[in-house]
């Protein structure tokens, strides 16, 4: 007797983005199915996560139940590694609160600047490591740092800093309205999003939303102090 059949997706909830080149590209050559599953969980997982740079560790990709059920653990050794060879997936070990840690990113130019700069300054980078019950809930569909990534670009040590503070700042509906502002007008910077924020904080946002607990911007936050020069008026 088979079990009852997927009730299908939701419209509104969390999706987890996958570049176009990882199906055009990507999985066509995959032949080990547990491959694809790794590779489809580190993206889930880094999806869910903020701060810079964004990593996944083994511990947590053993600890996702849904990931290993079925799974030997010889067989994830054996899956992250067929990622990695195939270039899909980064791995660096890193020592995290004075633990060495096997660390995964995804392939892409953020991570592969962030892994430049940690080999070259030889400073292990703390994780904000995303917790069960943050998945269990539901996260933010997309955080600041997946938006900026995805329609601005590269994350720099020094915007990364803008990006958390701005997290701190508003709340999360306002940043991603705020990125699609920016995108529709074609004005992809982040300097142009910044001033989207801090004009909704100081005058009122046109959807009426309830701006209870907002912190009022200073208006010269994004001209003054050591990033200055990112902004002008």
């Amino acid at each position: 007797m088979q079990g009852k059949g997927f009730s299908g997706f939701m419209t509104k909830g969390n999706f987890t983005p996958l570049p176009d080149l990882f199906f055009t590209h990507v999985l066509p050559q995959i032949q080990d199915v547990a491959e694809i599953k790794v590779t489809i969980y580190v993206f889930y997982l880094l999806g869910h996560k903020q701060g810079y740079p964004r990593f996944v560790t083994y511990r947590e990709l053993l600890s996702h139940s849904a990931l290993v059920a079925g799974m030997e653990e010889e067989t994830l050794h054996y899956a992250l590694n067929l990622a990695t060879k195939r270039g899909t997936i980064l791995h660096l070990t890193l020592n995290i609160d004075g633990r060495w840690e096997e660390c995964y990113f995804t392939n892409t130019e953020s991570a592969r600047k962030a892994i430049d700069e940690i080999k070259r300054s030889g400073v292990p980078f703390r994780e904000a490591m995303t917790r069960e019950e943050d998945l269990a809930h539901g996260a933010p569909p997309r955080n600041i740092f997946t938006l900026y990534e995805q329609n601005v670009g590269v994350i720099t040590p020094m915007i990364a800093e803008e990006l958390k503070e701005a997290a701190k700042l508003y709340p999360a509906q306002w940043i991603e309205e705020a990125f699609k502002e920016a995108v529709m007008l074609n004005k992809r910077s982040w300097r142009y999003i910044a001033r989207i924020l801090e004009r909704w904080t100081n005058e009122g946002k046109d959807s009426g939303e309830d701006r209870q607990g907002v912190k009022k911007a200073d208006p010269d936050k994004y001209i003054k102090g050591k990033y200055g020069h990112l902004v002008k008026r």
